[in-house]
């Protein structure tokens, strides 16, 4: 063994991946950070292991760490619980947020992208969780979303109103310049906006084209909160990278988006979430505005996947929230599922999927020698049933074992 190298060698698994074939009795070395062998049990007899520390599983299953694209940190949404939020001082907002992260580590979710986060907090987060200060999942960040002014989600210090495309363009150049790896913008209005509908467009096409012209010369991918599918389809022509939610797609817009190479994060569980709604105590004009629209959202959803369109995870609702008998993260995945994915196209759409839309599936996102070792365990078979993953068993992250029960 080299010098300072850490070896652990996990036996008696399975690994289930989207992007290989499954190994029964298998076998996964980690060295430092990084996965240094994959294979059946009786391969690791051609692999020197002295010194490594032997783990059996026990017959668990493992997957690559899941990936949640669509996460706040910082949410405050209307109602008691995001007036505590909005109240928090600078401080107690990055402790706020570091509790989240680490609760959403915990819920197997090893990376993070985040779409607008209150006084750039997140960037914070995001450098005390790479120099090992705070446990948490890796973070890509938006910084602040870009909106008109007045629009969706002006009320807080998780965005930036510009008008004009002079000032989307400086606004995008503030967020690069502030470390954003993606930009946000705000193109219709959505569900949390009292004084205005899901319909409502919110951008010109001069400041959109702006918007997008700015971010790709910066070499930074564009997504966008989108409701309609008129105003879809022209950030689409333009240029779009992701599209938030898409709560009133058409065949045709779905059938443009798969055209273009244009992912889609659907955020289901933000249209049939009544038990959050209810605990955070949001006005009933919200509550009511999105669970009407849930059977339409779904629709959406479902002309995505027939037309082709790459669907890929994100919750929106705090990634670890908990909500029926699990969390946000893994009700998104069961909701993906129920509506047309097969549970194995759910793990790549949680995995690989959001790694290559991140640009980081050479580091992230499936279980191979030379990445980091970003690894979920569970006790029941994820191939069966995505809802596995309410069987969490541990987490690896960075091959750090995050949770310690008596395996460990």
């Amino acid at each position: 063994m080299v010098s300072g190298e850490t070896r652990t060698v996990l036996t008696n698994l399975t690994i289930v991946d989207s992007v290989a074939e499954p190994i029964d009795d298998g076998a996964i070395m980690i060295t430092n950070e990084r996965i240094s062998f994959v294979g059946g049990r009786s391969e690791l007899e051609a692999v020197p292991i002295a010194d490594a520390r032997v783990l059996d599983l026990d017959g668990a299953y493992v997957t690559p760490g899941l990936i949640n694209l669509h996460t706040h940190f910082s949410l405050a949404l209307p109602g008691t619980v995001g007036d505590g939020v909005r109240s928090l001082n600078p401080y107690d907002l990055a402790l706020w947020m570091a509790h989240g992260a680490r609760r959403t580590l915990q819920c197997g979710v090893t990376t993070v992208r985040c779409v607008a986060e209150r006084d750039h907090a997140d960037f914070a987060l995001r450098r005390a969780i790479r120099a090992g200060y705070l446990e948490g999942p890796s973070i890509y960040t938006a910084g602040r979303a870009l909106i008109c002014t007045g629009g969706h989600g002006f009320e807080g210090s998780d965005t930036l109103q510009c008008d004009g495309p002079d000032e989307f363009r400086r606004g995008v150049r503030s967020q690069v310049s502030a470390g954003a790896d993606l930009i946000k913008v705000m193109i219709s209005g959505g569900i949390a906006g009292e004084h205005e509908a899901i319909a409502t467009k919110q951008l010109s096409y001069e400041e959109l084209a702006a918007v997008l012209e700015t971010a790709h010369n910066w070499g930074r991918k564009v997504t966008a909160h989108a409701g309609p599918a008129e105003a879809i389809a022209e950030a689409v022509e333009l240029g779009l990278d992701c599209v938030e939610h898409g709560y009133q797609l058409t065949p045709e817009v779905a059938q443009l988006m798969a055209e273009r190479q244009v992912s889609y994060v659907p955020t289901l569980i933000v249209t049939r979430c009544q038990e959050f709604f209810a605990e955070i105590g949001v006005p009933a004009w919200m509550a009511e505005r999105s669970l009407s629209a849930g059977p339409r959202h779904r629709e959406s959803y479902q002309m995505a996947l027939a037309a082709g369109v790459d669907c890929l995870l994100g919750s929106d609702m705090p990634p670890f929230w908990p909500i029926d008998g699990t969390n946000a993260t893994v009700r998104e995945m069961e909701h993906m599922s129920d509506g047309g994915l097969s549970p194995i196209e759910t793990l790549r759409a949680a995995t690989i999927g959001p790694a290559r839309w991140l640009g980081i599936d050479e580091k992230v996102g499936s279980l191979s020698v030379g990445k980091v070792a970003d690894l979920v365990v569970l006790k029941r078979d994820p191939r069966e049933s995505i809802s596995a993953y309410r069987t969490l068993r541990n987490v690896i992250h960075e091959g750090r074992m995050v949770s310690a029960p008596e395996v460990w």
